[in-house]
């Protein structure tokens, strides 16, 4: 297995070595731009996701064409340059975990299929309690076990087949998003026609009752008045945790189960692409680093125009709101802007890795890179500690500070998250091998307690 070092911070080993036959992986086994990576991956998602937990639905109408007002521009910052991308890098280096995951405990003689598999159902698992116990609406967990069973069996590809996957599962994608869309559209379009059948005083057939009820049971799921808005904020802000949890524990379970197959080809795409990335050398920081400046200045020179325009037609002119996003529905059957997307995304999350490549093989900012790494380390440790954190804080049985703040105002949480992660991940890891999850879920994988502080050495 080729992974040459990166020249980065050495703090963080970048070499690959069979130690501790089948066991989990050790620190001098880690390869340090892959931490580095899921670290920068993780905290650039919890600004998509702190939203989610703290504002009422629709909190973007009142701002979103308003240039004058700061929260436009701080949303305008973050949907251009991380909205998605975080996500797609952190799903690219869940691809490579599965592969080397896997391939040490080939390498050690070992069944890779049987612990991988239950690696990943204990994974689902942690995905259910932290979605239908701590409640977070937006887990990603449960999703990832799912899909990571899927991707396991494309780790042998070829990259370049695994590339051309890549191209297909991303075709899928758009055409289940066109589909979804388009269900939507369907049912609105059933529900203006029996409306305007009331109008004229007919009489309502079985077949259209049911158009009203399909019609306000999509309303109320993705898109929902100011009553339903309302509502939702009430129970929010209820002291009762079980209150809280009936805002959005079906909703959750829906996407969960019946909207699950829409869900599945997005992330299976990127852990895909992430694959053929790592065996082409570019997340181990093989390439030189002309290659990594070309794909930097092509992801920024394309795909920053891509996603500028993609912004202003979507979000300042002609859809600004629910209601106006209703009319565009009933006028247009494709977004024909979403076909931006994909591109766009791809090409700023290569630039944004590249950048962070750069900065590892230049030996710059080695403090924060090795914080970064811990972070990327402890990732499991630190995605749930932000759902914890922020539940707390927003939720109604914390601090019930739901719908409370300014959407700027978020990012100053976000920064202080950040900053105690940074801190906190590299002090525990200089006594524990892993991160109290990460121990948890090894000790489950292996169905052995493993060994946990960490042990000197000369």
């Amino acid at each position: 297995m080729n992974t040459s070092t990166v020249g980065a911070p050495a703090s963080l080993a970048s070499h690959i070595e069979t130690s501790r036959a089948g066991g989990p992986v050790t620190q001098t086994e880690r390869i340090q731009a892959i931490d580095i990576l899921r670290g920068v991956a993780l905290l650039g998602i919890l600004m998509m996701n702190i939203p989610f937990f703290a504002m009422a639905d629709r909190f973007s109408e009142s701002f979103r064409q308003d240039p004058s007002n700061i929260n436009f521009w701080v949303n305008a910052v973050i949907t251009v340059l991380f909205e998605g991308k975080m996500r797609a890098l952190f799903s690219m280096i869940f691809g490579v975990g599965i592969i080397l995951f896997v391939s040490r405990k080939e390498q050690a003689g070992q069944s890779a299929i049987s612990l991988f598999f239950r690696r990943m159902g204990w994974l689902v698992l942690f995905g259910l309690i932290d979605s239908h116990v701590l409640l977070w609406m937006g887990d990603i967990l449960y999703f990832y076990g799912i899909i990571g069973m899927i991707a396991f069996w494309f780790r042998k590809i070829k990259p370049g087949y695994l590339a051309l996957g890549v191209l297909l599962v991303a075709i899928l994608d758009n055409a289940m998003a066109v589909s979804f869309y388009q269900n939507l559209r369907d049912k609105r379009l059933a529900y203006v026609s029996v409306e305007k059948g009331q109008q004229q005083g007919k009489t309502l057939t079985p077949a259209q009752q049911q158009s009203v009820k399909d019609w306000q049971e999509i309303q109320k799921s993705f898109l929902p008045n100011n009553v339903e808005t309302a509502e939702h904020t009430r129970l929010m802000k209820s002291p009762g945790y079980f209150t809280v949890a009936s805002r959005f524990r079906k909703e959750v379970w829906d996407a969960q189960t019946k909207y699950l197959i829409y869900g599945i080809w997005d992330p299976l795409a990127l852990m895909l692409l992430g694959m053929a990335l790592y065996r082409w050398g570019f997340v181990t920081g093989q390439w030189p680093r002309r290659r990594y400046w070309q794909a930097m200045l092509a992801g920024y020179g394309l795909g920053l125009p891509l996603v500028i325009f993609s912004f202003y037609y979507g979000y300042s002119r002609h859809i600004a709101d629910t209601e106006a996003f209703i009319q565009y529905m009933e006028q247009h059957p494709i977004i024909w802007t979403n076909l931006i997307y994909p591109f766009q995304r791809i090409l700023l999350v290569m630039a944004h890795a590249s950048l962070v490549i750069l900065l590892i093989k230049s030996n710059v900012l080695t403090g924060l890179l090795n914080r970064l790494g811990a972070v990327g380390q402890m990732a499991f440790t630190n995605y749930v500690m932000h759902t914890v954190i922020c539940t707390l804080v927003f939720y109604g049985y914390g601090l019930n500070q739901y719908a409370e703040w300014e959407f700027y105002q978020l990012y100053f949480l976000v920064a202080t998250i950040w900053v105690l992660q940074l801190i906190v991940s590299p002090i525990w890891l200089r006594y524990y091998q892993f991160g109290p999850l990460e121990w948890v879920w090894r000790s489950l994988t292996y169905w052995q307690r493993q060994p946990m502080r960490r042990v000197a050495q000369a």
